[in-house]
């Protein structure tokens, strides 16, 4: 019964969590004590909390990811991730311990102070751990070309004229390159190598996510995205990999409030001042728009490649994204005419490109979450 319903909130480290419950009602939140991160004693733990149906388990997002989330789900017991940010906090307290952080937890929990996040399935971790490994991956390989360029720097040699970085002619040159000393000459060579394996590692990385974007559980979605300027195999991927599903947003503001694109605001009475963007919600979101609102600038126009990404989709889902080259290349240059600066327009247009994305994902031909994107 509802009035029976016990929360238990669980403060989760590497191989412990702390449990706490609070009964339903007005009473304190009682410290249940701390058991093993083991199947066992989380079977244990529930079958002395009470019904299964009478328990609502919750416990903060964080480096032990869902797994606990799924073991209790399987045991037909209801269970919350938290988002960590969103915790209320009081602003005196100067003690935290994991049996506070649970007793406050189960306290916030049963009078739903707490926000949940979306916990992805399996299918969709999974793609996302790819994802997000090449990311690290790419910022590995910036961080190993900016040791090799400074190298080069302090010894002051320069590519010649005319030579691009990091083009075929560049790597022919690094090449020739020669050492009078044999510690500086292994330097650059470890250097030299290391930025090669980062490459190797990257090309293989994304011969997976193309391997997933064509045939993997995602790919009808991953394709109906990539129907938009700017958003080819890789960042279609990624979008999907971090939104899971776009059925979580009702409407389009909700997806790019998400994103962080929406302006802060800090409004009293009649007075109303809006800032800079958030930046909250999910930052490689915000950074996969933001890098493609930068194709918008450029006059609408279907390119080869993408007509090609183009191809067997519905005539209403191309309708939307050459509307998208319209609406937002406009955008871009209208602020620009007022004086925004070029960041600022482009962060405007990704936060429009956000709508898009979503009508995109939501429904293939788009004509309903059309109407209420233009609302």
């Amino acid at each position: 019964m509802y009035y029976n319903t016990k929360y238990v909130g669980l403060d989760v480290s590497k191989n412990k969590i702390a449990v706490a419950v609070a009964e339903e009602g007005r009473s304190k939140a009682r410290y249940v004590g701390m058991i093993d991160y083991t199947v066992e004693a989380i079977r244990k733990c529930i079958k002395k909390l009470g019904e299964l149906d009478q328990l609502h388990f919750c416990y903060e997002a964080g480096p032990t990811g869902y797994e606990l989330c799924r073991l209790l789900i399987s045991m037909d017991v209801t269970c919350e991730v938290v988002a960590p940010s969103l915790i209320p906090q009081k602003p005196g307290s100067r003690i935290k311990t994991d049996k506070r952080d649970a007793l406050n937890l189960a306290t916030l929990l049963r009078a739903g102070e707490l926000t949940p996040i979306h916990v992805p399935t399996e299918d969709d971790e999974a793609l996302r751990d790819l994802v997000r490994a090449r990311e690290d991956v790419k910022e590995d390989e910036l961080r190993a070309k900016h040791r090799l360029t400074k190298l080069l720097l302090r010894h002051d040699i320069r590519e010649p004229v005319g030579i691009k970085k990091w083009t075929l002619k560049y790597w022919e040159w690094l090449h020739q390159l020669t050492f009078s000393r044999s510690a500086s000459r292994t330097a650059f060579q470890e250097y030299v190598q290391q930025l090669r394996e980062y490459q190797h590692r990257l090309k293989r990385l994304e011969e997976v996510i193309k391997e997933e974007a064509e045939h993997g559980v995602h790919a009808p979605l991953i394709q109906k995205l990539m129907t938009l300027r700017g958003i080819a195999i890789l960042t279609a991927t990624s979008l999907v990999a971090e939104v899971s599903t776009f059925d979580r947003f009702i409407h389009p503001s909700g997806f790019m409030s998400y994103t962080g694109l929406v302006p802060s605001e800090g409004s009293s009475g009649i007075t109303r001042k809006q800032g800079a963007i958030t930046k909250t919600g999910n930052r490689h979101i915000r950074r996969l728009l933001i890098e493609a609102a930068w194709s918008y600038r450029h006059q609408p126009r279907i390119g080869r490649e993408l007509a090609r990404r183009q191809r067997g989709h519905s005539s209403e889902l191309l309708r939307i994204s050459w509307q998208a080259q319209h609406r937002l290349h406009k955008k871009y240059y209208r602020l620009i005419a007022r004086g925004k600066e070029s960041g600022k327009a482009i962060t405007a247009v990704a936060r429009e490109l956000a709508g898009f994305v979503w009508a995109v994902a939501r429904e293939p031909d788009g004509t309903k979450n059309e109407a209420v994107l233009e609302r």
